[in-house]
């Protein structure tokens, strides 16, 4: 009785078990079928042996299931040629989804199978149709397409990983090196890194970003925006050390880009460092004496220091580079306007009369030293509201009272 009823359970283990390898083969030849494929179908049937005990850990369980994406694909490739819509979302859902697969298959490929003596075998078979498969994936860029699709429906997270599976499939270990070798990390190939960089952002996706970034920082395709992006992905992560320490880096890369230094430089002024931005801007004069910002720059920063003639001879230059830099004489102008204001604080502190005097006189030549810096900006720039305030302050302190009622009509239109 107990031997019958242990055969009985083999019996029926068998059968559930050749029901589900059934599924498997269903699913292929609904997915294959050239005259109409029903994928639906196909999954409805693979997904049931993907769930099964007897079936789910088995290598060609998973390559079917990736296939019915694939032929799913091939079909809209077909379907597209002749000028047939095909709904994106669902054929790039699939070559997604077949991706996924098959990197779960080529795993359970390489899961070693012993023989009577103990020697290890592997399912090599499947393994090269699965990089044969992910080759064409590659070549037709069909992952490249569905990432485009995603960024146009603004899914960047999508659009992401979509491209990062594209650019994952030469690493991909199933990969031979002789099919890597069609795969070259080329201008093109960076080219995707960075859009799938910018997607990462999008999708303030940081850690990211990050990562690819730091990938492309020393590559060929758009170095200079790469490494702008990777200091403000740094900046997100509050990350102040790498942020600085690519700054650095990138001041002596890119010299002809002020966007770096100007960055470094603000760090500096924040954090309460102004000499050091003093000696980083001296080294980019050296090696750039003719870029006007560098200077006017640096007149504020030695203004900010009470180094008064540095500072002027610092705007002095500027403006030789550039006579239009209106910010440059506005800064002349401010380096004795702000010693005018500090004399006037300093001098109610003064109990002697002839020198409360003599600091009153102090005063009123600087804010007059002031004057044709401010007039000469405000030639130059006539929109600026902030010459117009400043002058308006000296016309009414010296009672220049045409000039006071013309500045205050411009302020007025």
């Amino acid at each position: 009785m107990k031997k019958t009823l242990f055969l009985a359970a083999l019996v029926l283990i068998s059968a559930g078990c050749f029901a589900q390898k059934a599924n498997v083969r269903k699913a292929k030849n609904l997915a294959m079928s050239s005259e109409s494929p029903d994928f639906a179908a196909a999954r409805a049937a693979i997904g049931e042996a993907l769930e099964n005990d007897e079936t789910k850990d088995l290598t060609e369980t998973w390559f079917t299931a990736g296939l019915i994406g694939y032929y799913q694909y091939d079909q809209a490739r077909t379907m597209r040629m002749m000028g047939q819509p095909i709904d994106e979302e669902t054929v790039g859902a699939a070559v997604l989804e077949s991706y996924k697969y098959w990197l779960h298959a080529d795993e359970l490929a390489m899961v070693p199978v012993y023989d009577k003596k103990g020697n290890p075998k592997f399912d090599l078979k499947t393994r090269k149709q699965i990089a044969q498969k992910m080759q064409t994936y590659y070549d037709m860029q069909a992952l490249i397409s569905y990432g485009i699709y995603k960024n146009e429906q603004k899914d960047y997270a999508g659009a992401y990983e979509a491209f990062v599976a594209h650019l994952n499939i030469p690493d991909l270990p199933m990969i031979d090196e002789k099919m890597r070798q069609k795969m070259p990390k080329d201008t093109t190939y960076e080219q995707y890194q960075y859009y799938a960089a910018i997607f990462a952002i999008q999708a303030e996706m940081h850690p990211e970003a990050i990562a690819l970034l730091e990938d492309l920082k020393n590559g060929q395709f758009e170095t200079v925006s790469c490494n702008q992006f990777l200091y403000q992905e740094y900046l997100n992560e509050k990350d102040t050390l790498q942020a600085v320490a690519l700054l650095k880096e990138a001041v002596v890369r890119f010299p002809a880009e002020p966007w770096f230094l100007q960055n470094l430089i603000n760090h500096y002024i924040f954090s309460g460092q102004e000499q050091e931005a003093v000696t980083y801007l001296t080294e980019a004069i050296e090696r750039e004496p003719n870029v006007a910002e560098y200077h006017h720059i640096r007149g504020n920063l030695n203004e900010s220091l009470g180094r008064y003639e540095a500072a002027l001879a610092d705007f002095d230059n500027a403006l030789r580079v550039d006579p239009k830099l209106a910010d440059a004489a506005a800064g002349k102008g401010r380096v004795y306007y702000n010693q005018a204001v500090k004399v006037n604080e300093d001098a109610a502190n003064i109990q002697d009369a002839k020198e409360y005097k003599k600091a009153l006189e102090q005063m009123n030549d600087l804010f007059r030293q002031s004057l044709p810096f401010f007039e000469e900006a405000h030639r130059m720039d006539p929109e600026n509201r902030t010459y117009m305030i400043t002058l308006r302050t000296i016309y009414y302190r010296f009672n220049m009272t045409a000039e006071y009622e013309a500045i205050q009509a411009e302020l007025n239109q």
